[in-house]
């Protein structure tokens, strides 16, 4: 057993509801490949289709690995790391960090045999432990919800490992990333939740052999393929992936292998770079990611768990890799009008829950803000009150006479004693996003039956 208290944290919290065009830029059209020609490529051939098909049904392979190697450049295969610290304005490599839980990290590799995990009593403290496939997929989810808040042992194999355990959780992939949300009542309550921390435990077999190549999304179309074919081996798809994997055959990719870069001419290259682009403009449509209420996305009933929406699938590895499902956490992004965004000096943004109507959750909610960057990612950053988030936690709230709440989001410090307790601060300059975020929702949250109210400018 082995458990690490720091190290790489690879959790990308690009959250879906945050999709911007430039998040999901294709790679550049690269230099023709060399080798035998196998015939000429025209337009509307099998070959851009097979290509187009092949990046979006790959990228979360290459996402996966891209937060594979980031962990693993730093701590061992099978390794549990604890993160010791709430996210702040000094946390600038998680895009969409939360400031309410802990994370602890672990990549496991099943080849050699099971994983045990050891998950310690955590009371009223909320924790979820996240298990997912190399295709972005949770495939379970153990905790506070599902096995309650005793202590308990489980034990994940591998896709073809015999067990004698009924109980066992059958990973569908190899490799597994596991990521635990321990919920953190603020800065002095660290100390306790390190203690719950520390009764976590994983005992798991030496992992032997390499892993297969990260390389990022932007990577020569060559490199790409060549990555999600090793992927695709070291990972095999479920059955219900077969319809896919006929439309990218042309390619050569399979499970068993096949791409061969250098027996495609020029004007099949061109034909697999026409496919790599239409998949950049599918990726960028954001339509069917998600319903709008009130001003707030929200998100689709597959997300986390993706079956054959590979297209979202796709879309949610860049904008939110390691989402978890809605019946777990539901996460709400506003889509701000022109004026809205801008927060002008004096312009304030108020949300404003009538008394008795807020989030229902079954373990808590917060809105956080961010200040968001050229590359479209979103962080914390330094403000007059050292806050990055208001929820049910949040210590000194004043309620109105009526018991409503008001948050009240400006860029300028209010001078009325009242907004001050209940202000969350905008960044001085520039764009910025906020995120409200609900774990455990109750049905009504989850249905619509229960609406976030819409953001007022006054």
């Amino acid at each position: 057993m082995t458990i690490e208290n720091s190290g790489p944290f690879a959790v990308n919290r690009r959250h879906l509801l945050g999709l911007a065009a430039a998040a999901l830029v294709a790679p550049a059209l690269a230099a023709a490949g060399s080798g035998v020609a196998r015939g000429e490529a025209k337009a509307g051939t099998a070959l851009a289709e097979a290509s187009k098909n092949a990046f979006i049904y790959g990228l979360p392979l290459i996402e996966s690995a891209r937060a594979r190697a980031r962990a693993l450049s730093k701590s061992p295969v099978n390794t549990l790391t604890h993160k010791r610290v709430l996210s702040d304005y000094n946390d600038r490599f998680i895009t969409t960090p939360n400031n309410d839980t802990l994370y602890s990290v672990a990549w496991l590799d099943l080849k050699n045999g099971p994983a045990r995990l050891t998950i310690p009593q955590t009371g009223s403290r909320y924790v979820s432990v996240a298990l997912l496939d190399f295709y972005t997929n949770n495939f379970a989810i153990l905790g506070t919800q599902s096995t309650g808040r005793d202590s308990g042992t489980f034990t994940i194999v591998g896709p073809e490992a015999a067990t004698d355990d009924p109980r066992a959780i059958r990973a569908p992939t190899r490799w597994v990333w596991l990521l635990v949300r321990l919920l953190v009542d603020g800065p002095d309550d660290l100390a306790a939740a390190h203690a719950v921390q520390d009764g976590f435990s994983l005992d798991a077999p030496a992992a032997t052999g390499s892993t297969a190549p990260a390389v990022t999304r932007n990577a020569e179309w060559n490199e790409y393929f060549s990555a999600v074919q090793a992927l695709l081996s070291d990972n095999a798809p479920p059955a219900t992936d077969d319809a896919i994997l006929r439309t990218i055959a042309p390619l050569g990719l399979s499970p068993k292998g096949g791409f061969d870069p250098g027996r495609f001419s020029q004007a099949q290259v061109d034909e697999i770079k026409s496919g790599i682009f239409a998949a950049s403009v599918e990726l960028t449509n954001t339509r069917d990611i998600g319903r709008i209420a009130q001003g707030w996305r929200y998100p689709r009933y597959d997300l986390g768990d993706y079956h054959e929406a590979y297209l979202y699938r796709a879309q949610v590895a860049v904008a939110g890799l390691a989402a978890l499902p809605p019946r777990e956490a539901i996460y709400l992004q506003p889509r701000l009008t022109p004026e809205q965004a801008e927060l002008a000096p004096g312009k304030s943004l108020l949300l404003r829950f009538p008394a008795g109507q807020l989030p229902p959750v079954g373990a808590f909610w917060s809105l956080s803000i961010y200040e968001a960057t050229p590359d479209n990612q979103f962080f914390f950053f330094k403000n007059p009150i050292d806050r990055y988030s208001i929820g049910d936690r949040t210590k000194g709230l004043v309620k109105g006479a009526d018991g409503s709440l008001d948050i009240w989001i400006s860029r300028d410090k209010p001078s009325d004693p009242s907004k001050l307790a209940n202000w969350l601060p905008a960044p001085e300059t520039g764009p910025f996003s906020l995120f409200l975020r609900g774990y455990l929702p109750a049905p009504a949250l989850l249905s619509g039956a229960y609406l976030v109210p819409a953001l007022q400018l006054v």
